[in-house]
């Protein structure tokens, strides 16, 4: 089971970089582990931290002014590798969601998976967001999933979204693949008797 998503409203934290690929979300000497737990803490080491292990000050995940479910990300989030542990670090650390005006497709589908929302909007509302957030870190914004829509609370712009529907139905019910078979268990077993 994953945790369902349906309406989230959050501040956000701001990592206006493009082309942020998945060894800068999670850098390779970290994959050694085979389950989920503890990738969170890596989440962006090299950018987090310095070569001597204390945080950088000016890198946002550091900045108390910043927090919250929503990672707001530049164009090309996930590029690179088709790691998984990329997705697995960004829920490790508690984002529910990613904005961006664009996403790798295997990042995306891998965050779908694991939980973790990405959001496609256009460029333009992106720019805006990341104001809105700089003027004010507090600001928020609401992700309604079964809308589909995504709203910066500080201007009242609303944008639609695209989801795979099947993933969508997952994240509403909190179900991973396996879930999602079971929660259809009783119709597969009609199904097979009356095909017999």
């Amino acid at each position: 089971m994953i945790e369902k998503i349906n309406i989230i409203t959050s501040s956000c934290v701001p990592l206006p970089r493009e082309n942020v690929d998945t060894d800068q979300i999670i850098p390779a000497r970290f994959l050694k582990a085979v389950s989920r737990e503890g990738f969170g803490e890596n989440l962006f080491r090299d950018w987090r931290y310095d070569k001597d292990g204390k945080p950088v000050a000016d890198f946002v995940l550091n900045n108390p002014a910043y927090s919250g479910s929503i990672l707001v990300a530049g164009k090309n989030f996930g590029s690179g590798s088709s790691r998984e542990h990329a997705a697995w670090a960004i829920a490790g650390y508690g984002f529910r969601v990613v904005v961006s005006s664009f996403f790798a497709d295997i990042f995306k589908n891998n965050a779908l998976n694991n939980g973790v929302l990405p959001v496609v909007v256009s460029e333009s509302f992106l720019a805006e967001l990341f104001d809105h957030i700089k003027a004010n870190p507090a600001s928020t914004v609401t992700v309604n999933l079964e809308a589909q829509t995504i709203t910066d609370n500080a201007s009242g712009k609303t944008e639609h979204f695209e989801i795979n529907p099947y993933k969508k139905s997952c994240l509403l019910n909190g179900y991973d693949d396996i879930d999602y078979l079971l929660s259809q268990k009783q119709a597969i077993e009609e199904w097979e008797a009356k095909h017999q």
